[in-house]
């Protein structure tokens, strides 16, 4: 860990729109990674001994009860090194700081990072299913 330090705040733009391909999730265009990044509640990202952001993530939050955590990615020749416990324990406690007690805290859990998530405290919502639509 030690060739990694965590900042406070989003990656810049490019490297959150390369960070989020890179990484697996859906591709944005730059319109949207800015209204995502400045619309954030809480982020931070990781960058590595040469200063290039490698894992990043956000919150998208109303600073009263509903907290997303949003864009958890770490670039794939950085993974398996705990970056991505590092981003979410960085929100999750960001959030414990600055949110009510009895803050509402979600994120969706893809396969491959639900143990992860698990072992932080969040848990399955069943029988609720996430649901989602992409305007058009």
């Amino acid at each position: 860990m030690d060739d990694y330090r965590l900042v406070a705040g989003p990656p810049p733009l490019d490297d959150y729109l390369r960070l989020r391909r890179d990484s697996g999730l859906t591709p944005v265009r730059a319109d949207q990674g800015a209204g995502a990044i400045s619309g954030s509640w809480s982020a931070c990202h990781v960058v590595d001994a040469a200063g290039t952001p490698v894992a990043m993530g956000r919150v998208l939050g109303d600073g009263g009860w509903y907290f997303h955590i949003a864009d958890v990615a770490t670039d794939p020749a950085h993974q398996r090194r705990g970056l991505g416990r590092r981003v979410l324990e960085w929100l999750i406690a960001d959030i414990r700081s600055r949110a009510p007690e009895g803050a509402y805290v979600s994120l969706i859990g893809d396969p491959p990072g639900q143990r992860l998530y698990r072992s932080l405290g969040l848990d399955d919502v069943a029988p609720s299913l996430g649901m989602a639509a992409v305007l058009r």
